[in-house]
Order: structure tokens, then C-alpha cells, then sequence
């Protein structure tokens, strides 16, 4: 698995970017950031391989990995299994997801997680509000309004928010 240079470059200088100044811990902090941000995806990148029907042998080919190194490393059983009032909503993009994460919060879905290109889905008896907020540290300022975490995907934490009023059939 060769790095592509450009990538690299790209990483390093959006973590000297966001680095508050060139002290030595807070770089190391940004770096660490970056890394478990470059896991996360990673591992939905795999999962929607998977989903796509790429077998774990070329993915693990793709990863420099053996077959069963790669599926102990990301697979989980039932990974993809949904409860009965679960399901996938996408493909979405970052367009086109708030309007859909809309319409299917009338219809009483809320999301309890991210995958690439897609969100997963609960189904209740009330309607949702959806918000997509940049990952901080704090989201202190959304919870008093009742907003709490649907799901995380770096750059973006999904805020959901129970209406009260019965979703619509």
C-alpha cells in the first residue's frame, strides 16, 4: 500500500493548520485527531466496499492485508443486520442529505448512525428535527435546546430532536 504523496501533504498541513500554535503537545493532540479521523473513515470506506459486494480478499488485497486479517479488523457480525424498524436512508451526499434526513424525520426516522453515503435509521411514533453541525468539542450550546447526538461522522456530529408531535403515515 504506497501513501499518495499529495494526500499526505494535505494532512500534514491541515493539522499544522489547526494546531493553535507550534507547541510540540499540540501537535502531537492534532496529529492524533487526524489519525483517529483517518481510522473512522477507513473503516466506513470498508464497510461500504462491503456493501457494494467487494469480497474481503480484495479488499484485503487493496490494504496490503490477507483476508482474514482484514475481516477480524473491520468485520462484525450482523454488521449490516437491521432491526425491524431499522433501515439504511441513502445514498445521500452532504447536498442532498438534510432535505432527505427532513422528509424521513416527518415520517418519524431519526438517525443513530453513519456509514458512507448513508445514514441508519430508527423508526418512532414521533417526528425528528435533523441538524449537521461541525465536530467541536463542546456541544453544550445545541443540548440546552434539547439536540442531542444522533450519530458521528467526522467533520460532521448529527444533532436529533424528538418534536413531540406524531409522525406522519
Amino acid at each position: 500500500m504506497s501513501a499518495d504523496r499529495g494526500l499526505v501533504e494535505a494532512v500534514g498541513s491541515a493539522v499544522l493548520a489547526t494546531a493553535p500554535s507550534r507547541d510540540p503537545l499540540a501537535l502531537v493532540e492534532h496529529t492524533a485527531s487526524a489519525e483517529s479521523a483517518a481510522r473512522d473513515l477507513l473503516a466506513q470506506a470498508v464497510g461500504t466496499a462491503r456493501a457494494d459486494g467487494h469480497s474481503w480478499a480484495a479488499i484485503g488485497s487493496v490494504l496490503g492485508m490477507s483476508r482474514q486479517a482484514v475481516q477480524q479488523r473491520f468485520g462484525r457480525s450482523g454488521e449490516d443486520a437491521l432491526e425491524p424498524e431499522e433501515r439504511w436512508l441513502g445514498p445521500v451526499t452532504a447536498f442532498d442529505e438534510m432535505s432527505e434526513l427532513e422528509i424521513a424525520g416527518r415520517l418519524g426516522w431519526h438517525t443513530i448512525g453513519v456509514g458512507m453515503l448513508r445514514h441508519r435509521m430508527v423508526r418512532t411514533p414521533h417526528q425528528w428535527e435533523h441538524k449537521r453541525v461541525l465536530w467541536s468539542g463542546s456541544l453544550s450550546r445545541w443540548e440546552k435546546d434539547g439536540w442531542v447526538v444522533g450519530s458521528r461522522a467526522f467533520p460532521w456530529v448529527y444533532l436529533v430532536r424528538d418534536t413531540g408531535l406524531p409522525a406522519q403515515t
